[in-house]
């Protein structure tokens, strides 16, 4: 129930419709579903938040962050977009850590963010924030957690640059792609993108210059350990709830009050964040924490023995 109702709440289910659909759902038999109990739930849901939202951060540490946001159609004449943070603690866990809402993706909205985590006792940016390059998150980043080390998404990138191609090169392009960021080494990663360019450079100047562009932060995370490779090289552990969110929004013109959207959003995430699956090579976390340096994935000592 925890779940069902937020996620009917965000398909566009209206109170006053939540005991025909439940009872669709569980029988008619199932008891405490009058719109009156969805609104007690709705209510108790959003006191959760808000105490949540304030919660006292001191001493938590967060290995990776994914960062990502979702633009929600509500009653507000300007679009406005949920945006969240996902941390990586040290014993390999992942946590919602941010769920706000701001003007698009700006980097004001992001530096607020930021800046009333750290107020709340979160000294320590991550070593490494993976995200899409669309965002004014990195600008925000730069101010307020500055030794953080940018992780451009593959997922996004991939989708961004092939957008800039005829659809009967597409294929092609994507296993060109694959084969930088799937290479063993961040040499080969790049002979593997200095082919890309290569091959596609005259007749799609503005694909190349699309991935040329953020080649740098691309390959970030040959610069961390190697059994964290799959975790940073795409924003996946937002993008599979967000899916839900994303659907309710591209079908509805209003998706209610701002505290009520937020409070649905923030318990669908609650629930997701039981099944979010463990970071391999959790041992590796603590050695990233304490600054020890890798290189193409595996610790500079190690490698050099």
């Amino acid at each position: 129930m925890e779940e069902l109702i937020p996620w009917l709440y965000l398909k566009g289910v209206s109170t006053n419709d939540f005991p025909e659909a439940l009872q669709a759902l569980l029988g008619t038999d199932a008891p405490g579903l009058s719109p009156q109990t969805v609104c007690r739930l709705k209510s108790k849901w959003q006191e959760e938040y808000n105490t949540w939202r304030r919660r006292d951060l001191s001493g938590k540490h967060y290995i990776y962050w994914w960062v990502d946001g979702v633009y929600l159609n509500t009653p507000i004449k300007e679009r406005t977009c949920v945006l969240l943070i996902i941390g990586a603690t040290a014993e390999g866990e992942k946590e919602l850590l941010a769920l706000e809402d701001g003007y698009r993706e700006s980097e004001q909205s992001w530096i607020e963010i930021l800046l009333d985590l750290k107020a709340r006792g979160l000294e320590k940016g991550p070593s490494c924030a993976v995200g899409d390059g669309a965002m004014g998150f990195w600008k925000a980043l730069i101010q307020v957690y500055g030794k953080t080390h940018p992780q451009r998404c593959w997922m996004h990138k991939t989708g961004n640059v092939l957008d800039k191609m005829p659809k009967g090169v597409q294929k092609k392009a994507k296993s060109d792609l694959h084969e930088i960021w799937m290479a063993e080494t961040k040499e080969e990663a790049e002979e593997a993108f200095n082919l890309f360019i290569n091959k596609y450079q005259a007749k799609y100047p503005k694909a190349v210059e699309c991935l040329v562009k953020d080649r740098e932060t691309l390959l970030t995370f040959y610069d961390f350990p190697a059994e964290h490779w799959k975790h940073l090289r795409t924003t996946n552990p937002v993008e599979s709830t967000l899916s839900t969110v994303r659907l309710r929004t591209d079908k509805t013109r209003n998706c209610g009050s701002r505290i009520t959207v937020l409070s649905m959003v923030f318990r669908l995430f609650l629930s997701a964040e039981r099944r979010w699956r463990r970071l391999d090579g959790v041992p590796r976390l603590t050695e990233v924490m304490e600054g020890v340096k890798f290189v193409d994935g595996i610790r500079e000592e190690e490698d050099a023995a």
